[in-house]
């Protein structure tokens, strides 16, 4: 059999490194977290914003996207608590992003999107449109405001 040249060599054991690299990014993003959000048939009932307590920890919120401003724009919640964000629209198209959380839904006329985030840290969360909805969307933002402690 004939000696490889050194060159056929680097390549191949390049080509080696580069094949584990990939294989091993695939495995990991396939495993972290990253649900995707439930996509809920239409009802009315999720057409008009509320947050609701469900117990000490549980918490649901019908959040609302409309003319450049999210419903309720305000949200305050203990810290460690579960929220479940039930998501739509009521004119066209808008974003609901909470940066911090990796929340990234749509809000789209009937259509509900759904996601569960658990707010660990005290804090402001700022909820952002992302998707551009017309002439007022650089100001529709809202707020999840974590500040009381469960245990207290």
């Amino acid at each position: 059999m004939p000696e490889m040249d050194p060159s056929e060599k680097k390549v191949l054991v390049t080509t080696g490194i580069v094949l584990m690299l990939f294989i091993f990014s695939v495995l990991y993003a396939r495993n972290r977290n990253n649900d995707l959000p439930e996509c809920i048939p239409y009802n009315k009932t999720y057409t008009e914003p509320k947050i609701s307590k469900i117990d000490d920890s549980t918490y649901q919120v019908f959040a609302v996207a409309k003319m450049w401003q999210f419903e309720p724009s305000k949200i305050y919640i203990p810290v460690g608590s579960e929220v479940d964000f039930y998501v739509t629209s009521m004119d066209v198209v808008h974003g609901f992003n909470i940066p911090e959380k990796n929340v990234n839904l749509m809000a789209v006329y009937g259509n509900i999107n759904k996601t569960t985030v658990k707010f660990e840290k005290a804090g402001v969360y700022k909820i952002t449109c992302h998707e551009y909805c017309g002439i007022g969307h650089q100001s529709m933002q809202a707020e999840v405001i974590v500040n009381i402690p469960l245990n207290k």
